[in-house]
C-alpha cells in the first residue's frame, strides 16, 4: 500500500471503523501535521481513546504498528507540501544563504521550545541526583548513545563517577549490577523504544535512579524515570535523529552541568583546571 494514500485509506475504512476509532481517524485527518509529531500517548490523551485503540485502528488500516502510520502520515503532508509550496518558500531553499537561514531558525525554535518547557524543580532535583550519586551511567541507543557519551564526558572535567555505556549487552549488564546509590542518566527522544524499556525495568529493580531526557513526559519510558527532562523540537519520522533535537537535548545536559557546578564553584573550577592542564600537553 503506497504510503501516501494514507488518507485515502481512512475515508475507504471509516464507516466500518469502531465510533473510538472514529475518534482516532477524525484527528489524524484534522490536524494532519501535529499527529505526526506525537506519541502514541499524546495522540490517545488528545483523541480521548486508550492506546489500545489506536494500535487496532493502525493496523486496520494495513500498518503493522503506530510508527508506521505517522510515517505513512509524514509522507502524504510532505508531498502535499513539497506541491504546495509557496514561491517565497522555494526561493529561500534554493539558495544556500536561506537555506542557512531556514536551518538556523529549526536550530532556534528547538532551544526557545526547551526553555519555555525547563521546570527549574525538576533541574534542581536532577542535579541533587548527581551530586550524591555513586556511580551515573550514561545511556542510550542510536544518535541518543551518542549525547550520552557527551554528557559522560561533559561531567568527567568535575566528577570522576561519570561513564557512557554504549552497546545494548554492556548497558544491560551494567543496569543489572547497579546499587540504590546510583543514577543512570538516559538520553530518549521518544521515550518509547524497546531497548529503552528493557534497561529501564531492570534498573528499577535494582532500585537505582533515573534521569530521563526525552520529548515525551507520557512515553512509556518516563513513566519509569525519577526525574524526566523535557526538551522541544518537534520531530518527525522522516527527521529520526534530526539535529535539532540534539540541539535540545544537549541545552539541557548543559543546563544541568552548570546547576551542578553552582554546588560548588570553587571545587568545580579546581579541578577543571586540573584537566585542563593535563589535556595541555596533548596539544602542539
Amino acid at each position: 500500500m503506497p504510503l501516501i494514500d494514507v488518507f485515502e485509506k481512512i475515508n475507504g475504512e471509516y464507516y466500518q471503523l469502531t465510533s473510538a476509532e472514529k475518534k482516532v481517524a477524525d484527528y489524524a485527518v484534522i490536524h494532519q501535521q501535529q499527529t505526526q509529531f506525537m506519541s502514541i500517548s499524546e495522540l490517545a490523551e488528545e483523541a480521548g481513546v486508550a492506546e489500545a485503540t489506536i494500535s487496532r485502528f493502525c493496523k486496520r488500516l494495513g500498518y503493522k504498528g503506530y510508527s508506521a502510520f505517522k510515517l505513512a502520515i509524514a509522507n502524504a503532508t510532505a508531498s502535499r507540501m513539497d506541491h504546495g509550496a509557496g514561491d517565497e518558500e522555494e526561493a529561500e531553499e534554493d539558495s544556500v544563504e536561506g537555506m542557512c537561514r531556514a536551518v538556523y531558525r529549526s536550530d532556534s525554535e528547538a532551544l526557545a521550545q526547551t526553555l519555555e518547557l525547563i521546570q527549574a524543580d525538576m533541574v534542581r532535583k536532577a542535579a541533587d541526583m548527581i551530586v550524591s550519586a555513586g556511580r551515573v551511567l550514561c545511556m542510550g541507543q542510536g544518535g541518543s548513545m551518542i549525547l550520552s557519551q557527551e554528557c559522560a564526558h561533559l561531567f568527567s572535567t568535575i566528577q570522576l563517577n561519570f561513564m557512557a555505556v554504549m552497546d545494548s549487552h554492556l548497558q544491560a549488564i551494567a543496569a543489572s549490577q547497579l546499587t540504590p546509590g546510583d543514577l543512570v542518566i538516559y538520553f530518549s527522544y521518544s521515550g518509547s523504544t524497546k531497548e529503552l524499556i528493557k534497561n529501564l525495568q531492570i534498573i528499577r529493580d535494582r532500585k537505582a535512579r533515573i534521569i530521563l531526557v526525552t520529548r515525551f513526559p507520557k512515553s512509556p519510558g518516563a513513566a519509569y524515570a525519577d526525574i524526566v527532562l523535557q526538551c522541544g523540537s518537534r520531530e518527525g519520522p522522516l527527521q529520526g535523529g534530526s539535529v535539532a533535537a540534539r540541539i535540545a537535548q544537549l541545552y539541557l545536559m548543559d543546563v544541568l552541568f552548570h546547576e551542578v557546578c553552582r554546588r560548588d564553584r570553587e571545587g568545580c573550577r579546581a579541578r577543571q583546571e586540573l584537566v585542563a592542564e593535563v589535556l595541555s600537553d596533548k596539544h602542539i
